[in-house]
């Protein structure tokens, strides 16, 4: 399996949503940073608050000009009845054949629980920051938001420096 690190090209992917919309990362290139999170599963303990996290710090996200992906293998149904549940107002992808995993390189935890794993990818394309912690889901927003603030700060974000 490859692995994605800091400095890497993000891979690109385009895929439907659980809301039905098709996400493509090449469609934020030179426009958004965009932060994605891999995640074990819905309705879980530690991946409802990582989620709900996300969530409360979304029009932060938004201000910064980032763009949030959460990304597990549940269906798109249960997609749908996870964001409604919890209000979540950002992007959820089903990866039911774990390819965005493999293609991102995200590794499964403890050799059976799917791994949790976000990346920040700058308004280039490029990975900026790399954060794998399987117990700590609500660390997961404040080290991405910390990045997406600091890309924003350097100018890596707008394309430049980068």
């Amino acid at each position: 399996m490859i692995t994605i690190n800091a400095g890497d090209r993000a891979p690109d992917f385009t895929v439907t949503a659980a809301d039905g919309q098709e996400v493509s990362l090449a469609e934020f290139r030179g426009k958004h940073a965009v932060v994605i999170f891999f995640y074990p599963r819905d309705n879980t303990s530690i991946c409802t608050q990582e989620a709900c996290a996300f969530r409360d710090a979304y029009e932060d996200f938004v201000q910064e000009g980032a763009v949030v992906i959460g990304v597990s293998s549940d269906s798109n149904e249960r997609h749908q009845s996870f964001a409604a549940a919890h209000r979540l107002p950002y992007v959820l992808v089903a990866d039911v054949d774990g390819s965005l995993r493999r293609m991102f390189g995200v590794r499964n935890s403890l050799m059976i629980l799917p791994g949790r794993v976000t990346f920040v990818i700058d308004r280039d394309g490029i990975v900026r920051h790399v954060f794998n912690a399987l117990w700590q889901g609500r660390q997961h927003m404040k080290e991405a938001l910390r990045i997406v603030r600091e890309l924003n700060a350097s100018g890596r974000s707008d394309g430049q420096n980068g």
